[in-house]
């Protein structure tokens, strides 16, 4: 009944609608912008390079700082950053739905990676704010509904525009976009204060230097940092041409918000929650291990997709696994990189984590356009399960260092 009570609590539903606050505007700058430009035939390597939008996401831990030394003189300090953002990010969509990118692809960059920069600078207050108001004993359960909220999100932003799309004009699929973000400020108005009392850094250099120094003077940080960068390379590259790739292959935007997009998440969720399960049987080291070979095998159903009967059936087979073993993946490098934050500047090193974990899919993924442009379909997607390689072998090291780097934790 005590479990119950918590899954149901107030303060459950605010994380969970914090989760969709989060997770609405990642696709629109991503996939969802991808399956319009290729509608407007916009040429591949521009496609691709879509990608590098999400920069902010990289870099967000440089602003973290700055977001927990000083507050606006309303709504709190972290609800109202919140509100803040929400308000950009809205009024980011809405720019972006009056663009075309036919017309004018710079102003339709420059309104999407707005849209970035906001939803990243949102992300980090978020992710303070669910570590202030929930008590140690619930945290676990927490990340879980958010993760949730943020997953439904992209269902949002993913399945649900995709099938508009087919409906209406672009445009008008960013305009109902914006008025579905709305409901963020919503969410932040009616959620409750930040009721533990955490010190405020006295001064910059205390809010910047604090959190780093703790992290880079442990034993074998900077190999877990290229861990972190590699696990997850292989499937990002892969994940950052689906989009194009599905279209090209024949399949329409309505194939792709139902079979691609809608049954993917839930693949992606069941695998998550798969993962979570058995990793209550085995070690970390094991996990990442299973679940990254995994997800890097997944990647050749891709290659393997132009060989097989053109039928739904097959696109969501492929689709199906290669998100099952994502979510698996993703949930054993998720638990891995919450294991490594020291509780006393979570917020920026989360940042900082969860910044360098987005590089494969903002930086790297950049060049994949062009690359499947010269090696083909098939031959990139072989490649991307090969560059998944180095990331398991560093789990050699990493997990050698493991006792040294806790120890100093």
């Amino acid at each position: 009944m005590d479990t119950i009570k918590k899954i149901f609590s107030y303060r459950m539903l605010i994380v969970l609608l914090m989760g969709y606050c989060a997770g609405l505007p990642l696709l629109l700058t991503g996939g969802t912008l991808q399956a319009w430009m290729t509608d407007e035939k916009v040429d591949l390597t521009a496609i691709g390079m879509v990608s590098l939008i999400g920069m902010p996401y990289v870099l967000k831990f440089l602003w973290a700082p700055f977001l927990d030394r000083y507050q606006i003189p309303f709504f709190g300090r972290r609800r109202g950053w919140m509100i803040v953002f929400q308000v950009l990010i809205v009024a980011s969509i809405f720019g972006l739905s009056m663009s075309d990118p036919k017309v004018n692809l710079t102003l339709v960059l420059g309104w999407a990676f707005m849209i970035s920069l906001f939803s990243a600078s949102q992300d980090v207050v978020l992710d303070a704010y669910r570590r202030e108001i929930m008590p140690d004993e619930e945290l676990g359960l927490a990340s879980s509904l958010y993760v949730n909220g943020y997953r439904l999100a992209m269902l949002v932003s993913g399945a649900f525009a995709l099938y508009l799309a087919d409906q209406i004009p672009w445009s008008d699929v960013y305009k109902w976009m914006a008025a579905l973000m709305l409901p963020a400020i919503l969410f932040t108005l009616i959620s409750p204060k930040e009721t533990h009392h955490i010190k405020i850094p006295a001064n910059m250099r205390e809010a910047v230097i604090g959190p780093l120094k703790e992290f880079f003077t442990r034993k074998g940080a900077w190999v877990v940092l290229l861990f972190i960068l590699l696990y997850k390379v292989g499937d990002s590259m892969a994940a950052n041409m689906t989009t194009p790739f599905i279209l090209q292959m024949g399949y329409s935007k309505t194939d792709l918000a139902t079979v691609a997009k809608a049954i993917g998440l839930i693949a992606t969720i069941i695998g998550g929650l798969i993962g979570g399960i058995m990793m209550l049987k085995f070690n970390m080291k094991w996990s990442l291990i299973f679940f990254g070979i995994l997800q890097a095998v997944s990647t050749l159903g891709f290659s393997a997709l132009p060989s097989l009967p053109h039928e739904l059936t097959s696109l969501a087979i492929v689709i199906a696994f290669e998100n099952l073993a994502s979510g698996m993946g993703t949930a054993a490098y998720a638990a891995y990189m919450a294991s490594l934050t020291n509780k006393q500047f979570t917020a920026t090193q989360y940042a900082l984590l969860t910044a360098l974990m987005g590089i494969p899919r903002v930086i790297l993924a950049s060049p994949t356009g062009k690359m499947a442009e010269i090696m083909g379909w098939e031959t990139f997607f072989v490649f991307c399960t090969v560059v998944a390689v180095p990331g398991l072998l560093l789990l050699i090291p990493v997990f050698n260092l493991e006792k040294r780097i806790k120890a100093t934790t």
